[in-house]
């Protein structure tokens, strides 16, 4: 009776040992579903700042807020064109927008923005 209450009880043992076995198993799989889907957005939104003109509001931003017309003349480019680049940024999160009267100021709202930066001026913007 002893050796069948040990045997059932080694066996429970297994079972448990398999069961958490496959909800750990289960869980990586949720845990790589879920890197892959933060992976997939990190690509996306430096798919969006990987333009010169993006870089460059993005260069601008980092040292204040400007106005859709001040980083249009800063970047050579139609009012139009800064405008759109900025939504794009801005959908990704990069940046908030602030109206005063008539104008709206754009700044950033994406702290890592500026270590993503030093990086690229690291490695690009050295003379």
């Amino acid at each position: 009776m002893a050796k069948k209450k040990a045997a059932a009880k080694s066996a429970n043992a297994v079972g448990r040992e398999a069961t958490k076995s496959r909800e750990s198993a289960k869980r990586d799989r949720q845990q790589t579903r879920i890197g892959s889907a933060a992976f997939a957005e990190a690509a996306e939104c430096l798919k969006t700042i990987a333009h010169p003109v993006r870089l460059r509001m993005i260069q601008l931003l980092l040292d204040g807020r400007y106005t859709v017309g001040e980083l249009a003349a800063d970047c050579q480019i139609p009012d139009n064109v800064a405008s759109e680049h900025l939504r794009l940024m801005q959908r990704c999160g990069f940046f908030t927008s602030q109206r005063e009267g008539r104008r709206v100021y754009y700044q950033v709202a994406e702290p890592h923005l500026k270590q993503l930066m030093a990086c690229i001026e690291g490695r690009f913007l050295q003379t």
